[in-house]
């Protein structure tokens, strides 16, 4: 699936935020979200899209991917990233991630629930290793993840 991909703009929020909430129903039962659906779509368009750092993967005029990206703490991050359901598997992800691995500095981290085997997967798949993981004691859904790094020079 051929995708465009371009920076978030405002008027991206609601589809963004759609996305994160029908991922999270979709592929983690496991771990509820710990806000309501309402307060994501405000929390995406006050804070995350407004804050940078957010691509969406269009296609065909129509937004059915979006990655969230950050710098702290001496690393980059890669802090959401969510496809339409419909259209998993075919490509879209994968596109979002390379762009991140292009761009960003090494080393990229990011985290995902220990239950989340197909994110755990596309992860380890594009050379991510597991380097650390949690009771989830720490995450506001309380559920146990796994801490992912990638190093060295982009290829």
């Amino acid at each position: 699936m051929e995708a465009t991909l371009r920076p978030a703009s405002p008027g991206d929020a609601p589809r963004v935020a759609q996305l994160l909430i029908d991922t999270r129903a979709r592929f983690m039962p496991y771990a509820p979200s710990a806000h309501s659906d309402d307060e994501v779509r405000e929390w995406v368009a006050t804070t995350l899209v407004p804050g940078g750092g957010v691509t969406v993967a269009q296609v065909d005029g129509r937004v059915l991917g979006a990655m969230a990206t950050a710098r702290e703490g001496g690393c980059s991050w890669i802090m959401q990233m969510a496809v339409d359901p419909a259209v998993v598997g075919r490509g879209l992800g994968s596109s979002l991630l390379a762009q991140a691995l292009r761009d960003l500095p090494r080393p990229i981290r990011l985290y995902t629930f220990q239950a989340n085997t197909g994110a755990r997967r596309f992860y380890e798949r594009h050379g991510f290793a597991a380097i650390e993981f949690s009771d989830g004691l720490a995450n506001e859904e309380r559920c146990p993840d796994v801490l992912y790094e990638i190093r060295g020079p982009a290829s």
